[in-house]
């Protein structure tokens, strides 16, 4: 059964308890077909930016949920939607948290 979709409401409220420790924010940025969870990452060096990007692709399979993300030398765009569910949920914010803990 597919994760449900978070109210725009559940969206704003999680969003900023995300963003509170963070210096650059994640947004809601509207895709299609459904809204994201968006954020860019930049790292010092191509190296830490693909080190991110393996890192949190173990965390990413261990909770069976792939980010939509490209990564160009030191900038990693991170895209996070449950497309099985047509939209955000909580599966999308705890990969965030995950990410966020990772980019340190």
């Amino acid at each position: 059964m597919p994760e449900p979709c978070l109210s725009a409401d559940a969206i704003r409220q999680s969003l900023a308890e995300l963003n509170r420790n963070t210096t650059t924010p994640w947004e809601i940025a509207d895709g299609e077909p459904n809204q994201t969870l968006h954020k860019i990452f930049v790292f010092k060096d191509f190296v830490r930016a693909f080190g991110f990007m393996a890192a949190v692709a173990l965390v990413a399979e261990g909770m069976n949920h792939h980010p939509d993300w490209s990564n160009v030398y030191k900038t990693v765009r991170v895209h996070l939607t449950t497309h099985e569910s047509g939209g955000i949920t909580r599966l999308d914010f705890d990969l965030a948290e995950r990410m966020e803990s990772l980019s340190g």
